[in-house]
């Protein structure tokens, strides 16, 4: 079953709720049941309603089919504390749902949850003060240096000076009355340049219900950009702020089991579930998630690009918005989907959990160490388990430094530099530089592309088989009619009529009468 499709916005979360259980109860069968000698119409079982529900999330391209029936059954939970349904007996509030035989009903009327709405005041500013920053980024303006916020993390002098040098230092020598380009200003083509780059990959028309443009933080950024060691991975100046060295030590452990070099792993039964739970504690006493609480409705609406044919899209946008983390948040992601995603992979990763599978363990276990909001909400777990079953497919190219960022960032700061000169001789003041971008489609327009892709690959083949002038007549005939077979379609298209075929052929060899006719006598009767 399909996902009706969530926009992107604000709240998205409250939306999919809203989605799922409308679908649950237009969509979910009701028949009669019998239970203790009495009849119930227009009811299901708790059994039933976890299959249903199961199979729909599971196809949902917001949650995927990394689903699990327990995670299901949790749903279904918080259906009945939340009156979307009601037991047989029209009591509702509590959690008491198991996957048995119990009936339950839909009562009257369904909730759905409403949506906060902003003031229209307090919009109305944001957007203007958006669009005010927006037009001033091509003015050199000398902004109030912002302050990160508190991570514990001290840039030194060194670093974050090194983009600015590197960024302005190549037309430096050769540049006539250029204008002077503060950090500040360096700092806000950096946010400005990124936004616009999420805006045009998410396809939206604007982002200022998706995140605020003050949340994007530029000094963590060029940070995430210039301090990374030779895998990608960042590479913090305080220790503090990194993961405590028996942390490390236990990952490394199990990321490269069972040829562990750092440690002398003790032999006794058990062990590697001891490790296991070690990381896990440490990871689930974290003040906040990773991917921060700020980020939440951002990360959210990136969830509804993760589908088959949107694929390159979400890795686009995710290696972005990770780009905004703080450095030891977006170090200590980076290590863990490393470690997930190889014991995921390790066929000779002991069974550490008798239940699940180590990929399923994996989701389950750091899926809302990763992602979840400060307020509780009723799909965390799944919004969650479905980021981190992508991000553990694809932590390579999204936790990977997008070069092109830095040279949009150059060529934006060139023209801050020498935008409002005018060329010599001809008066035209310099361009902003333009950015391509790959057009969002639709699911239909992406399987008529493939179909017609797959197609034509195909008609090439076909030429290339009667084009090829090594190839034996015999075989070639051979190969055609292999191919006549397999695509009737394409090979009518291209023979409509069986005399297109002979020609490609030539006129077939006529038979050669022999040379000397030799006569049969004629026997004579010997009766006269």
């Amino acid at each position: 079953m399909e996902s009706r499709g969530v926009p992107p916005g604000p709240y998205r979360a409250t939306k999919l709720w809203n989605e799922v259980t409308t679908s649950f109860r237009a969509e979910m069968p009701l028949r009669k049941h019998r239970q203790h000698f009495k009849k119930y119409g227009n009811c299901f079982t708790a059994g039933e309603a976890v299959d249903w529900l199961y199979d729909l999330l599971r196809n949902n391209n917001n949650f995927g089919p990394e689903v699990t029936r327990q995670q299901t059954i949790q749903l279904l939970r918080k259906f009945l504390k939340n009156h979307v349904i009601e037991d047989i007996k029209g009591r509702w509030g509590s959690e008491n749902l198991d996957d048995n035989n119990q009936l339950f009903r839909f009562p009257a009327t369904s909730p759905l949850k409403t949506l906060p709405r902003r003031h229209p005041e307090l919009r109305k500013s944001s957007i203007e003060n958006f669009s005010r920053d927006k037009d001033s980024i091509f003015k050199l303006r000398n902004l109030s240096r912002r302050t990160p916020k508190k991570h514990g993390l001290h840039f030194s002098q060194e670093n974050t000076e090194k983009i600015k040098k590197k960024i302005i230092s190549e037309d430096q020598e050769n540049s006539v009355d250029n204008r002077e380009i503060s950090q500040e200003d360096v700092e806000e083509v950096w946010r400005y340049i990124i936004l616009t780059y999420l805006q045009t990959i998410l396809g939206v028309p604007s982002l200022e219900e998706i995140i605020n443009p003050k949340q994007v933080i530029p000094q963590y950024i060029m940070y995430n950009m210039a301090n990374t060691s030779k895998h990608g991975v960042v590479i913090l100046q305080d220790k503090s702020d990194d993961l405590p060295h028996w942390v490390l030590s236990a990952m490394k452990c199990l990321a490269n089991w069972p040829r562990s070099n750092d440690m002398n792993n003790p032999t006794y039964v058990g062990f590697e579930r001891d490790v296991f739970r070690t990381i896990a504690d440490y990871f689930l006493d974290l003040p906040e998630p990773l991917l921060t609480f700020e980020y939440y409705e951002l990360f959210v609406n990136i969830l509804g690009l993760l589908q088959p044919h949107l694929e390159r899209v979400a890795i686009s946008a995710l290696q972005l918005c990770c780009l905004l983390l703080p450095p030891p948040n977006r170090r200590k992601l980076q290590l863990l989907m490393r470690m997930v995603s190889r014991m995921s992979l390790n066929v000779d990763m002991p069974k550490l959990h008798d239940a699940m599978g180590t990929r399923s363990l994996m989701i389950h276990t750091f899926s809302r160490c990763v992602l979840c909001c400060a307020e509780e909400v009723d799909l965390d777990e799944l919004l969650a388990a479905r980021l981190v079953s992508f991000l553990m497919d694809h932590h390579q190219e999204i936790l990977q430094v997008p070069s092109y960022l830095q040279t949009a960032v150059e060529k934006h700061l060139d023209y801050l530099k020498k935008g409002h000169i005018k060329n010599p001789g001809d008066g035209v003041i310099a361009p902003l530089p333009t950015y391509s971008y790959c057009k969002q489609i639709s699911a239909q327009e992406f399987d008529e592309q493939r179909v017609s892709t797959s197609q034509a690959a195909i008609a090439e083949l076909l030429e290339n088989i009667i084009k090829n002038k090594s190839l034996p007549l015999k075989e070639k005939r051979k190969k055609l009619k292999q191919f006549q077979k397999e695509y009737p379609l394409i090979y009518q298209k291209k023979f409509p009529a069986m005399e297109s075929e002979t020609a490609l052929f030539g006129d077939r060899p006529t038979i050669k009468q022999p040379l000397l006719i030799l006569r049969k006598p004629k026997f004579r009767s010997l009766r006269y």
